[in-house]
């Protein structure tokens, strides 16, 4: 199996360190997000939405996250994916509810517009406003995240054992290491976040992501 990805990009390193960490065999072909080769016709005829990851089994083509996870999961019979029904539905939720909820205002709100020129709103006052009402509506995510899905008792987001929630939502929690959140007044995220970040393979996964932010240090930016 082959995953187009870039080290750089939120969604990819999803797949990433689920398959670093349960040993799943992936060939990962690097597209350069930094000189745009997602958007030339030689990829973007193998993924028309021209972003990554994209799986490729075989004959088959998957692309978004999410749906990948669940793939490669069920392809190698992962516990991270329980099979009892309910178990599996609440994987399920708590995936949704960091792609619809979380992430929304979280990474487009608050960290991408604040370091990638592509997502700089066009004014000052748009920009400061949408960083503002991200920063808002993180907060109110986040408690929902530290007190109702982790609360003080759960070491994974679903329950005593790793699952593929958790895998995808580190991810996108991590990318605040860009701009500088410590999410201090969360410690049940903080815990969390420090039991994803000691597994062994977070670092190798996250050299580029640690690479970026060390570079950005010194910059002013609206944190969490």
């Amino acid at each position: 199996m082959k995953l187009y990805t870039h080290p750089g990009s939120t969604a990819g390193r999803i797949v990433q360190s689920f398959a670093a960490d349960q040993g799943v065999p992936l060939e990962c072909v690097i597209v350069d997000l930094m000189t745009g080769e997602h958007l030339q016709p030689a990829y973007a005829a193998l993924n028309p939405n021209q972003l990554v990851p994209m799986l490729v089994d075989g004959d088959f083509k998957l692309t978004e996250s999410s749906a990948i996870l669940k793939y490669l999961a069920d392809t190698v019979g992962s516990s991270a994916y329980p099979k009892e029904l309910r178990a599996r539905a609440h994987v399920n939720e708590v995936m949704d509810w960091f792609n619809s909820n979380f992430y929304r205002d979280f990474g487009y709100g608050v960290v991408y517009l604040q370091v990638f020129p592509h997502h700089v709103r066009p004014n000052a006052d748009c920009q400061a406003g949408t960083i503002a009402w991200g920063v808002e509506k993180s907060h109110r995510w986040l408690k929902v995240l530290d007190e109702s899905i982790l609360g003080p008792d759960r070491t994974y987001l679903c329950g005593a054992s790793i699952t593929l929630a958790d895998y995808l939502g580190a991810e996108m929690i991590s990318v605040g290491d860009l701009i500088g959140c410590t999410f201090d007044a969360y410690p049940n995220v903080r815990r969390w976040m420090g039991t994803m970040r000691a597994l062994p393979t977070w670092a190798p996964v996250h050299a580029v992501l640690d690479g970026f932010a060390a570079s950005l240090r010194g910059n002013s930016y609206v944190a969490i």
